[in-house]
């Protein structure tokens, strides 16, 4: 039954009498717990995420263009301390970028010299530079997607990154525990199968590149040794590859199901509600607006 009215049933519980007034209010309320979705890449959406204006209340501040999750973790992978400035955490920024500039920095001048003096010991302090700046780097795309706020309680594109970052940490933010074993237990054996066929494929492509070689295997021998070695090599690759892909979708997946109900309890709850009026954001304060009644059924 419609019926011909003058106020509006707002959401707070409470009649309206401006229907412009509600929808702008409704307007705010979604932009400020809901990140707006961008169909495509542009570089201004990146920069007006970083400012803040008062809310509507007046009252604390809010983002002006909240990004997603995945959104961020993209501006970070190409800008680091990006997230850091989203999250609005800026005293990191001097931890993020002296950690990386500083591990760049002696690790160059240990690669010099390293190739002045041809020593081991600049090699390894280089190598050990370069993979604690990578680290850092690591450490905050890590941090971003750790301190993202958001209203929901599990997170999918959360969950993605987790396991992207850290293989087994998106099914631990799940609650699903017991598959943290499995995947890991994959990629370590995966891990050791490309390291073993890797050693066998160098040891038999080093002695068939050998022309002093005296061992008891033939040169046609040694040629199928070390093609099997780097075939087998490159299936561990991909079989690794797989199951790391493997604990990203699955994070993501059952994330989506985390709040879905696969109960055996199918109870109907029938409670009235209000029908939203089709024509609000048309009408003016002196057009009546219909408001209807209508039974919601949810199971």
């Amino acid at each position: 039954m419609i019926l011909p009215a003058k106020a509006q049933f707002g959401q707070s519980g409470g009649f309206n009498t401006d229907p412009t007034r509600q929808q702008n209010s409704s307007q705010s309320d979604s932009l400020q717990h809901e990140p707006q979705t961008h169909e495509s890449f542009k570089i201004k959406t990146y920069i007006t995420s970083l400012q803040w204006v008062k809310d509507s209340s007046g009252v604390g501040k809010r983002q002006k263009d909240t990004l997603e999750i995945t959104r961020m973790f993209s501006a970070a992978v190409v800008l680091p301390g990006y997230s850091q400035v989203y999250n609005r955490q800026y005293w990191k920024l001097p931890i993020v970028y002296g950690a990386i500039g500083s591990s760049l920095y002696f690790g160059y001048k240990n690669n010099l010299k390293f190739l002045e003096t041809d020593n081991d010991r600049y090699a390894k302090n280089r190598d050990l530079l370069y993979t604690g700046a990578f680290l850092a780097y690591w450490g905050t795309l890590l941090d971003g997607v750790i301190s993202y706020k958001s209203t929901i309680d599990i997170l999918p594109g959360r969950a993605s990154l987790y396991s992207a970052l850290i293989p087994g940490l998106g099914q631990a933010y799940n609650g699903d525990y017991w598959k943290i074993p499995i995947y890991c237990g994959g990629l370590m054996i995966c891990g050791y199968f490309i390291q073993f066929n890797n050693m066998q494929y160098q040891r038999y492509r080093n002695d068939y590149n050998n022309p002093n070689y005296t061992g008891h295997h033939s040169s046609d021998n040694l040629k199928w040794y070390r093609d099997l070695s780097r075939r087998y090599r490159d299936y561990a690759i991909l079989a690794g590859g797989l199951v790391y892909a493997l604990t990203i979708i699955d994070a993501n997946i059952f994330a989506y199901f985390n709040d879905f109900d696969v109960s055996d309890d199918l109870t109907i709850n029938i409670r009235p509600g209000f029908i939203e009026p089709v024509g609000a954001r048309f009408a003016t304060n002196t057009q009546s607006l219909p408001v209807g009644l209508t039974m919601k059924i949810s199971f």
